[in-house]
């Protein structure tokens, strides 16, 4: 669903191991138990960079378990109280919450959630926010003028925006921000919205997909996060250099921050190398590698900042959801129910 940028190199630190990286087939998963086993769905180069800088400064090996946020989260609630995983790293938060309901986490240290403002950790306080992402809206400035743009991410539902816009609502990118939604606007104005959604809306692949195809003017614009724009900026701009971003703000849905989540399990072999490992990734150190990754996604810590090109994150004005309260699974029932999964 997403691309990836590897890091390259990694075998100068022999003291990491990384077996198993990218496998979701639980038969071909080999935990090493000399290791901290770290369940990701945090973008692969983001994630390996963490765990690479996190043993140099400790010694402390790192084995990674890659997945989506929706196949992580439930399969370590399969897996309950036996779960090799000792942290949890998440790319959207509602997996997070997924793992928290069913009472998997240990209590996250007072010093590591000091790390992060307070408006950026859940109210549960049983995990933190690791990174955050923002919804926008990229569009094609020769298809749809400034002046036209929509005040609200809640006008997409309606008739006049038949066929001119685009989503991935497979993804959990997007459900997230439904789940915002959801928790904001309530059930009945969210289940008006998806039902416009499958009516006016082009279903895309992913959010690159998205906006290359508001960039090839095959659509006028679409719902994704900003740090595919703003790395494909950076880079040849090939798939975004006819396109511009809209941020709603004003506290509107199309104003959500997802936050990416990290936590302890409360079945970890190796809590105190776990809490260590959370307390790095929300370090100055730790965001500092979040940055210079170039993934693009916002730096939480505080006093880091974010990458330059970036509006800081105190400027969006989202929504203020609880993390907290975002409810994968009833997306996932209202989206299916209006014949979008």
């Amino acid at each position: 669903m997403r691309r990836r940028t590897f890091l390259t190199g990694l075998g100068a630190i022999g003291t990491m191991s990384l077996v198993g990286c990218g496998s979701k087939d639980k038969d071909e998963y080999k935990a090493d138990p000399g290791s901290l086993q770290v369940y990701s769905s945090q973008h692969e180069n983001v994630t390996k960079a963490w765990a690479e800088a996190f043993t140099v400064a400790t010694g402390i090996k790192v084995q990674i378990r890659k997945g989506s946020d929706s196949s992580m989260g439930h399969q370590i609630v399969a897996e309950g109280a036996s779960s090799p995983a000792d942290v949890f790293l998440t790319e959207n938060s509602p997996a997070m919450t997924l793992v928290e309901r069913g009472k998997l986490l240990a209590p996250l240290e007072e010093a590591t959630r000091r790390q992060v403002p307070a408006n950026l950790t859940p109210s549960s306080k049983t995990w933190t926010s690791i990174a955050a992402r923002s919804t926008v809206l990229v569009y094609n400035p020769a298809k749809l003028p400034k002046a036209e743009l929509p005040k609200s991410m809640m006008e997409l539902a309606g008739p006049d925006w038949k066929d001119r816009w685009g989503c991935a609502p497979g993804g959990a990118d997007f459900q997230a921000i439904v789940a915002g939604m959801l928790a904001g606007q309530g059930e009945q104005k969210t289940t008006e919205w998806l039902k416009g959604l499958k009516t006016n809306a082009r279903a895309l692949q992913n959010n690159i997909a998205t906006m290359k195809s508001v960039n090839a003017g095959e659509i006028p614009c679409g719902v994704i996060y900003h740090y595919y724009w703003y790395r494909d900026q950076a880079g040849t701009k090939e798939g975004s250099g006819n396109t511009a971003l809209h941020y709603f703000r004003n506290q509107d849905p199309g104003a959500f921050v997802s936050l990416s989540g990290g936590a302890v399990l409360a079945g970890s072999k190796k809590p105190e190398e776990a809490r260590k490992f959370l307390a790095f990734v929300t370090s100055p150190a730790g965001q500092k590698v979040l940055v210079d990754s170039k993934s693009m996604e916002y730096a939480v810590g505080t006093g880091v900042a974010s990458a330059p090109a970036l509006p800081p994150l105190s400027t969006l004005q989202a929504p203020p959801v609880d993390p907290f309260a975002l409810n994968s699974d009833k997306v996932s029932t209202l989206m299916t129910d209006a014949g979008i999964l």
